[in-house]
């Protein structure tokens, strides 16, 4: 990691070109602060690594308020999407850095400035270094939401001369699902409980509801949603609508949000270059797009929600490639019926769990889920059973965060 610190920074400074974010006070991932030392100690403190773990600890924050009222935050993250979510959940009092890169130095600077009574971290943030100086510095540290994929555990095992001890220095693991606490027991993890998915708790907000029902009005044709998208989603589904043989008007409005910032560019190119009119939602005066674009790109963060909400149908991103899928959960809270690719073992329970509910199907690649989504397009009472099936399989999961609260509080 020592030896790698001078790649790191260098990497998030040429990612600041796009993203500015990256470039705020770098000095923090060298465990330094330019701020003045905090007084006393107390710090709850909870490391979301990215903007998906971030808005997955929201109601986790919320929960931990209702039942701990004094609550000092301290919230820690490492891509600037996440920091700039993050902003949005403090409360006077609370405190926001980047968390330490794993090197002995930094992440002690870090423990001997914040002096946290205790540490969260989400989902699949177990460093070995930062949790070795936790125990130094007598700073219990829980996993809340975690998660381990087959894959994960075996990359794992490879590495686990660090990965176990890290495991094991951790105070309690509050996993999502059964599946997930037997990875975790077997990566060296000793109290492990199933807690529950955090992001079923994640409601969607009214006004982003609202305003992507207005984004559907605008529409002319049925909105075919590729959510989320990593590289080389785009591509294919352009290929795949252009083997369908028909012309650009019959085609449904294409709506492309792709994963990360720094691919908006990338992915309006492409559209264009497929022929298709792009509106960007950065430009839609009054908020609503033309009328006679023939693809949108959702180069907006924070409105996934409305995203869902314009949609008729969605296709789950990261899923037809082989990258684990993306949040799947939040198109069902929004009523989305979704198509997935064979790929989701990040989220393989909850994709499982949708699939049996019915707010959910599979397709093999993504010629087969281009094909089924133009038949469910023509199919309303489908594409409502679907949109019902989600709205339920999303109410039943709820209550996560309160048991994790409750459970990290005591």
């Amino acid at each position: 990691m020592r030896l790698a610190t001078p790649l790191l920074l260098a990497r998030w400074w040429w990612r600041g070109r796009q993203e500015p974010g990256y470039r705020v006070v770098m000095a923090e991932r060298l465990g330094f602060y330019d701020m003045r030392r905090p007084s006393g100690c107390g710090w709850f403190w909870l490391h979301a690594v990215s903007l998906g773990e971030t808005l997955a600890a929201a109601p986790l924050i919320e929960a931990l308020r209702r039942q701990g009222p004094d609550l000092r935050l301290l919230l820690t993250c490492t891509t600037a999407t996440g920091r700039e979510a993050g902003a949005k959940l403090l409360r006077e009092g609370d405190a926001q850095c980047w968390l330490p890169l794993d090197t002995p130095g930094a992440t002690r600077r870090f423990f001997d400035f914040w002096q946290p009574r205790q540490g969260v971290l989400m989902e699949t943030e177990v460093w070995p270094t930062l949790i070795a100086q936790a125990q130094r510095a007598g700073v219990p540290v829980d996993l809340a939401n975690a998660r381990l994929s087959r894959k994960s555990l075996r990359s794992g095992q490879r590495m686990a001369a660090l990965l176990r001890p890290a495991a094991a220095g951790l105070r309690r693991v509050l996993a999502q699902s059964a599946p997930d606490a037997e990875r975790l027991r077997c990566m060296g993890a000793s109290r492990v409980e199933v807690a529950g998915n955090l992001k079923f708790d994640s409601k969607p907000e009214p006004e982003l509801l609202a305003l992507g029902r207005r984004w559907r009005e605008a529409a002319d044709r049925p909105v075919l949603l590729l959510a989320v998208s990593r590289d080389g989603e785009e591509a294919m589904l352009l290929q795949a609508l252009s083997a369908q043989r028909a012309s650009i008007r019959e085609r449904p409005l294409i709506l492309v949000v792709p994963r990360h910032p720094q691919r908006f560019d990338e992915v309006a190119s492409l559209l264009a270059e497929a022929g298709l009119r792009v509106a960007r939602r950065s430009a839609w005066r009054a908020g609503l797009p033309p009328a006679d674009a023939g693809a949108w790109l959702g180069d907006s963060m924070g409105e996934m929600p409305a995203y869902y909400a314009a949609a008729d149908l969605a296709m789950l991103g990261g899923s037809f490639a082989p990258l684990g899928g993306q949040n799947l959960i939040q198109a069902a809270a929004c009523g989305c019926p979704l198509l997935m690719g064979p790929s989701t073992f990040n989220f393989a329970a909850a994709a499982e769990e949708a699939l049996a509910a019915g707010a959910a199907e599979r397709c093999q690649d993504m010629a087969a889920a281009t094909a089924r989504a133009l038949r469910l397009l023509d199919d309303s009472p489908a594409r409502q059973r679907m949109a019902s099936a989600g709205l339920r399989f999303a109410a039943s999961h709820q209550g996560a965060a309160e048991r994790m609260a409750q459970q990290l509080l005591s």
